[in-house]
Protein backbone atom coordinates (compact mmCIF):
# COMPACT_ATOMS: atom_id res chain seq x y z
CA UNK A 1 0.00 0.00 0.00
CA UNK A 2 0.94 3.65 -0.32
CA UNK A 3 1.43 5.96 2.67
CA UNK A 4 0.63 9.66 2.29
CA UNK A 5 3.07 10.93 4.89
CA UNK A 6 1.60 14.45 4.99
CA UNK A 7 -1.93 15.63 4.25
CA UNK A 8 -4.24 18.12 5.94
CA UNK A 9 -7.59 16.35 5.70
CA UNK A 10 -9.00 18.76 8.28
CA UNK A 11 -8.32 21.83 6.09
CA UNK A 12 -11.21 24.26 5.47
CA UNK A 13 -11.06 23.47 1.76
CA UNK A 14 -12.51 20.04 2.58
CA UNK A 15 -15.50 21.50 4.42
CA UNK A 16 -16.30 22.08 8.07
CA UNK A 17 -18.10 18.74 8.36
CA UNK A 18 -15.22 16.84 6.66
CA UNK A 19 -17.69 15.22 4.25
CA UNK A 20 -15.51 15.93 1.21
CA UNK A 21 -12.41 14.79 3.09
CA UNK A 22 -14.06 11.50 3.97
CA UNK A 23 -15.22 10.97 0.39
CA UNK A 24 -11.76 11.70 -1.03
CA UNK A 25 -10.17 9.50 1.62
CA UNK A 26 -12.39 6.60 0.53
CA UNK A 27 -11.33 7.18 -3.06
CA UNK A 28 -7.68 7.18 -2.01
CA UNK A 29 -8.18 3.92 -0.14
CA UNK A 30 -9.66 2.34 -3.25
CA UNK A 31 -6.51 3.39 -5.13
CA UNK A 32 -4.23 1.73 -2.58
CA UNK A 33 -3.46 4.53 -0.13
CA UNK A 34 -3.50 2.58 3.11
CA UNK A 35 -2.48 5.27 5.57
CA UNK A 36 -2.34 9.04 5.78
CA UNK A 37 -0.57 11.18 8.36
CA UNK A 38 -2.61 14.24 9.34
CA UNK A 39 -0.47 16.93 11.03
CA UNK A 40 -1.92 19.64 13.25
CA UNK A 41 -1.00 23.26 12.62
CA UNK A 42 -2.21 25.04 15.78
CA UNK A 43 -3.66 24.38 19.19
CA UNK A 44 -7.25 24.74 18.00
CA UNK A 45 -7.01 21.71 15.69
CA UNK A 46 -5.22 19.27 18.01
CA UNK A 47 -8.49 17.50 18.80
CA UNK A 48 -9.73 17.79 15.22
CA UNK A 49 -6.83 15.92 13.64
CA UNK A 50 -6.93 13.27 16.37
CA UNK A 51 -10.63 12.63 15.95
CA UNK A 52 -10.38 12.66 12.16
CA UNK A 53 -7.50 10.16 12.18
CA UNK A 54 -9.54 7.80 14.35
CA UNK A 55 -12.52 8.24 12.05
CA UNK A 56 -10.56 7.45 8.89
CA UNK A 57 -8.20 4.86 10.37
CA UNK A 58 -5.18 7.07 9.77
CA UNK A 59 -2.39 8.62 11.88
CA UNK A 60 -1.84 12.14 13.19
CA UNK A 61 0.81 14.47 14.55
CA UNK A 62 0.49 17.38 16.97
CA UNK A 63 2.38 20.64 16.65
CA UNK A 64 2.36 24.36 15.92
CA UNK A 65 3.14 25.28 12.31
CA UNK A 66 5.45 28.27 11.72
CA UNK A 67 2.73 30.06 9.72
CA UNK A 68 0.63 30.01 12.89
CA UNK A 69 3.36 31.25 15.20
CA UNK A 70 2.29 34.93 14.91
CA UNK A 71 -1.00 34.21 16.65
CA UNK A 72 0.28 31.43 18.91
CA UNK A 73 0.81 31.94 22.63
CA UNK A 74 3.48 30.39 24.79
CA UNK A 75 0.70 28.65 26.72
CA UNK A 76 -0.04 26.74 23.50
CA UNK A 77 3.22 24.91 24.11
CA UNK A 78 1.90 23.84 27.50
CA UNK A 79 -1.26 22.63 25.77
CA UNK A 80 0.85 20.67 23.29
CA UNK A 81 2.80 19.05 26.12
CA UNK A 82 -0.47 18.16 27.85
CA UNK A 83 -1.96 16.68 24.66
CA UNK A 84 1.15 14.62 23.98
CA UNK A 85 1.00 13.34 27.55
CA UNK A 86 -2.72 12.60 27.47
CA UNK A 87 -2.55 10.70 24.20
CA UNK A 88 0.87 9.10 24.55
CA UNK A 89 -0.68 5.61 24.42
CA UNK A 90 -2.71 6.41 21.31
CA UNK A 91 -1.14 4.32 18.53
CA UNK A 92 -2.34 6.83 15.95
CA UNK A 93 -0.21 9.63 17.42
CA UNK A 94 3.02 9.20 15.46
CA UNK A 95 4.96 12.49 15.59
CA UNK A 96 5.31 16.08 16.71
CA UNK A 97 4.39 18.21 13.73
CA UNK A 98 3.99 20.18 11.65
CA UNK A 99 6.74 22.36 13.12
CA UNK A 100 9.67 24.26 11.65
CA UNK A 101 10.71 27.57 10.13
CA UNK A 102 9.36 29.53 7.17
CA UNK A 103 11.55 32.19 5.55
CA UNK A 104 9.38 32.55 2.46
CA UNK A 105 6.46 34.60 3.78
CA UNK A 106 7.72 38.21 4.11
CA UNK A 107 5.86 38.85 7.36
CA UNK A 108 7.72 35.95 8.96
CA UNK A 109 11.15 37.20 7.90
CA UNK A 110 11.53 40.21 10.19
CA UNK A 111 14.21 39.74 12.88
CA UNK A 112 11.59 39.60 15.61
CA UNK A 113 9.46 37.02 13.83
CA UNK A 114 12.46 34.87 12.95
CA UNK A 115 13.37 34.84 16.62
CA UNK A 116 9.80 33.94 17.59
CA UNK A 117 9.70 31.11 15.05
CA UNK A 118 12.97 29.75 16.42
CA UNK A 119 11.63 29.90 19.97
CA UNK A 120 8.56 27.82 19.10
CA UNK A 121 10.57 25.45 16.93
CA UNK A 122 13.18 24.75 19.61
CA UNK A 123 10.51 24.35 22.29
CA UNK A 124 8.75 21.75 20.15
CA UNK A 125 11.99 19.91 19.46
CA UNK A 126 12.43 19.65 23.22
CA UNK A 127 8.91 18.28 23.56
CA UNK A 128 9.58 15.71 20.85
CA UNK A 129 12.68 14.59 22.74
CA UNK A 130 10.77 14.51 26.03
CA UNK A 131 7.98 12.39 24.54
CA UNK A 132 10.32 10.22 22.42
CA UNK A 133 8.59 11.11 19.16
CA UNK A 134 10.00 11.93 15.71
CA UNK A 135 9.21 15.28 14.12
CA UNK A 136 7.65 16.44 10.85
CA UNK A 137 9.38 19.66 9.88
CA UNK A 138 8.29 22.45 7.56
CA UNK A 139 11.27 23.49 5.41
CA UNK A 140 10.76 26.58 3.26
CA UNK A 141 13.91 28.55 2.52
CA UNK A 142 15.03 27.62 6.02
CA UNK A 143 16.92 24.33 5.74
CA UNK A 144 20.23 25.53 7.15
CA UNK A 145 18.64 27.06 10.25
CA UNK A 146 16.40 24.03 10.73
CA UNK A 147 19.47 21.81 10.62
CA UNK A 148 21.34 24.04 13.05
CA UNK A 149 18.63 23.63 15.69
CA UNK A 150 18.25 19.91 14.97
CA UNK A 151 21.95 19.38 15.59
CA UNK A 152 21.62 21.17 18.93
CA UNK A 153 18.40 19.30 19.84
CA UNK A 154 18.45 16.01 17.92
CA UNK A 155 15.17 14.11 17.87
CA UNK A 156 16.37 10.88 16.34
CA UNK A 157 14.74 11.62 13.03
CA UNK A 158 11.48 12.27 11.27
CA UNK A 159 10.47 13.75 7.93
CA UNK A 160 11.62 16.93 6.17
CA UNK A 161 8.28 17.77 4.58
CA UNK A 162 8.18 19.12 1.00
CA UNK A 163 11.96 19.07 0.75
CA UNK A 164 13.32 21.26 -2.03
CA UNK A 165 16.88 22.01 -0.95
CA UNK A 166 20.39 21.30 -2.13
CA UNK A 167 22.31 18.02 -2.26
CA UNK A 168 24.32 19.12 0.78
CA UNK A 169 21.18 19.93 2.76
CA UNK A 170 19.62 16.63 1.74
CA UNK A 171 22.65 14.73 2.99
CA UNK A 172 22.60 16.70 6.25
CA UNK A 173 18.97 15.73 6.92
CA UNK A 174 19.71 12.12 6.05
CA UNK A 175 22.66 12.18 8.42
CA UNK A 176 20.32 13.20 11.24
CA UNK A 177 18.01 10.27 10.56
CA UNK A 178 15.42 12.08 8.45
CA UNK A 179 13.54 11.04 5.33
CA UNK A 180 12.73 13.59 2.63
CA UNK A 181 9.13 14.19 1.60
CA UNK A 182 8.34 14.44 -2.13
CA UNK A 183 4.96 15.41 -3.51
CA UNK A 184 3.19 17.31 -6.24
CA UNK A 185 6.03 19.77 -6.84
CA UNK A 186 8.12 16.94 -8.32
CA UNK A 187 5.56 16.46 -11.10
CA UNK A 188 6.35 19.83 -12.71
CA UNK A 189 8.96 19.58 -15.48
CA UNK A 190 10.46 23.03 -14.74
CA UNK A 191 11.35 21.84 -11.19
CA UNK A 192 14.62 20.46 -12.53
CA UNK A 193 16.63 20.48 -9.29
CA UNK A 194 13.86 18.77 -7.33
CA UNK A 195 13.29 16.19 -10.06
CA UNK A 196 17.02 15.48 -10.18
CA UNK A 197 16.99 14.88 -6.42
CA UNK A 198 13.96 12.62 -6.82
CA UNK A 199 15.88 10.64 -9.42
CA UNK A 200 19.30 10.54 -7.78
CA UNK A 201 18.86 10.39 -4.00
CA UNK A 202 19.12 6.97 -2.39
CA UNK A 203 15.78 5.17 -2.50
CA UNK A 204 16.00 4.79 1.28
CA UNK A 205 15.82 8.60 1.61
CA UNK A 206 12.37 9.16 0.15
CA UNK A 207 8.81 9.25 1.42
CA UNK A 208 5.80 10.41 -0.57
CA UNK A 209 3.18 12.98 0.40
CA UNK A 210 0.45 15.12 -1.11
CA UNK A 211 0.28 18.00 1.43
CA UNK A 212 -3.39 18.05 0.39
CA UNK A 213 -5.07 20.37 -0.26
CA UNK A 214 -1.83 22.32 -0.90
CA UNK A 215 0.94 21.73 -3.49
CA UNK A 216 -1.25 20.19 -6.21
CA UNK A 217 0.46 18.10 -8.91
CA UNK A 218 0.71 19.59 -12.36
CA UNK A 219 -2.45 17.91 -13.67
CA UNK A 220 -4.54 19.76 -11.07
CA UNK A 221 -2.75 23.10 -11.21
CA UNK A 222 -4.35 26.15 -12.82
CA UNK A 223 -2.20 29.21 -13.47
CA UNK A 224 -3.26 32.64 -12.26
CA UNK A 225 -4.33 33.50 -15.81
CA UNK A 226 -6.39 30.33 -16.08
CA UNK A 227 -8.03 30.97 -12.73
CA UNK A 228 -8.81 34.55 -13.82
CA UNK A 229 -10.47 33.12 -16.92
CA UNK A 230 -12.70 30.99 -14.75
CA UNK A 231 -10.86 27.67 -14.73
CA UNK A 232 -11.04 26.07 -11.30
CA UNK A 233 -7.98 24.47 -9.77
CA UNK A 234 -8.38 20.76 -9.13
CA UNK A 235 -8.73 19.51 -5.57
CA UNK A 236 -5.55 17.89 -4.30
CA UNK A 237 -6.16 14.90 -2.04
CA UNK A 238 -4.50 11.64 -0.95
CA UNK A 239 -6.11 10.05 -4.01
CA UNK A 240 -3.40 11.75 -6.11
CA UNK A 241 -0.57 9.95 -4.31
CA UNK A 242 -0.36 6.87 -6.57
CA UNK A 243 -0.07 9.08 -9.66
CA UNK A 244 2.58 11.23 -7.96
CA UNK A 245 4.37 7.99 -7.11
CA UNK A 246 4.21 6.92 -10.74
CA UNK A 247 5.95 10.16 -11.77
CA UNK A 248 8.71 9.64 -9.20
CA UNK A 249 9.12 6.02 -10.28
CA UNK A 250 9.46 7.14 -13.90
CA UNK A 251 12.09 9.70 -12.90
CA UNK A 252 14.03 6.93 -11.17
CA UNK A 253 13.49 4.39 -13.94
CA UNK A 254 12.01 1.79 -11.60
CA UNK A 255 8.76 -0.16 -11.27
CA UNK A 256 5.98 1.69 -9.49
CA UNK A 257 5.31 -1.22 -7.12
CA UNK A 258 8.95 -1.22 -6.02
CA UNK A 259 8.75 2.49 -5.25
CA UNK A 260 5.52 1.95 -3.33
CA UNK A 261 7.06 -0.76 -1.17
CA UNK A 262 10.22 1.23 -0.53
CA UNK A 263 8.55 4.52 0.34
CA UNK A 264 6.08 2.74 2.64
CA UNK A 265 8.99 1.09 4.46
CA UNK A 266 10.77 4.45 4.63
CA UNK A 267 7.71 6.14 6.15
CA UNK A 268 7.62 3.46 8.84
CA UNK A 269 11.33 3.95 9.48
CA UNK A 270 10.76 7.69 9.90
CA UNK A 271 7.57 7.33 11.99
CA UNK A 272 7.91 3.93 13.72
CA UNK A 273 4.42 3.93 15.23
CA UNK A 274 3.03 3.48 11.72
CA UNK A 275 4.18 -0.15 11.82
CA UNK A 276 1.45 -1.19 14.27
CA UNK A 277 -1.20 0.58 12.18
CA UNK A 278 -0.07 -1.24 9.03
CA UNK A 279 -0.31 -4.54 10.87
CA UNK A 280 -4.02 -4.01 11.65
CA UNK A 281 -6.46 -5.79 9.30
Amino acid sequence: MWIDSHCHLDAPEFGADHALALSLRERASALGVGLCVIPAVERSNFDTVRQLAHRTGDAYALGIHPLYVPQARETDLDALDAALTEHRDDPRLVAVGEIGLDYFVPALCTPGMRERQAFFYRAQLRLARQHALPVIVHVRRSADQLLKHLRALPTGGGIAHAFNGSDQQAQAFLGLGFKLGLGGAATFEPARQLRRLAADLPLSALVLETDAPDIPPHWLYATAAQRAAGQAQGVNSPAELPRIGAVVAELRGMPVDDLMQATTANAVAALPRLAALLAKP
